[in-house]
């Protein structure tokens, strides 16, 4: 009789934007602060424009404010990039979608370009929640605040229950 060792498949989550990391807890808005989503790690972010953290499909893009999208990756791991807080309230003013639900994007890949300035002079809370939608089914490592980053660079690493 064999015995089966589960594989264990480990996937690593880029950030979306350049910023500085802030833990969840962190962040001023209790939907994220208290993991009602799932769990991940934020961004105050500090300019540019908006990547994909893994390949994977859009699975969503909140429109018309395009200011929070989904992607779906190949292994059931599903990811929310929230840019900013309260972007809702701008109607997509300040944001240009790239992509639309279906499509495929490559980890790295631009998925909306945002006027950073516009945002600034709105005063927009500019810290970008990453979220693990089914963070039930995959554990987060390496997930703590307070490290300067850039889109492209390793934000977090997630490995299947």
């Amino acid at each position: 009789m064999g015995l089966f060792k589960k594989r264990i498949k480990e996937f690593t989550v880029l950030s979306p934007v350049d910023g500085n990391t802030t833990e969840l807890i962190e962040v001023p808005d209790e939907v994220f602060s208290q993991k009602m989503m799932g769990d991940g790690l934020a961004v105050d972010w500090t300019g540019g424009d908006v990547f994909a953290p893994v390949s994977g499909e859009i699975a969503s893009l909140i429109a018309p404010s395009y200011h929070a999208f989904g992607i779906r990756h190949e292994s059931g791991l599903e990811i929310l990039v929230h840019v900013g807080l309260e972007t809702v309230n701008l109607k997509g003013e300040g944001f240009k979608a790239l992509k639309k639900v279906g499509d495929h994007v490559e980890a790295g890949e631009k998925v909306l370009e945002v006027d950073y300035d516009l945002l600034k002079e709105k005063k927009v809370n500019l810290v970008s929640p990453v979220i693990v939608l089914n963070s039930d089914y995959f554990e987060i490592k390496n997930h703590t605040g307070n490290y300067s980053v850039k889109h492209g660079e390793e934000l977090f690493t997630c490995t299947e229950i």
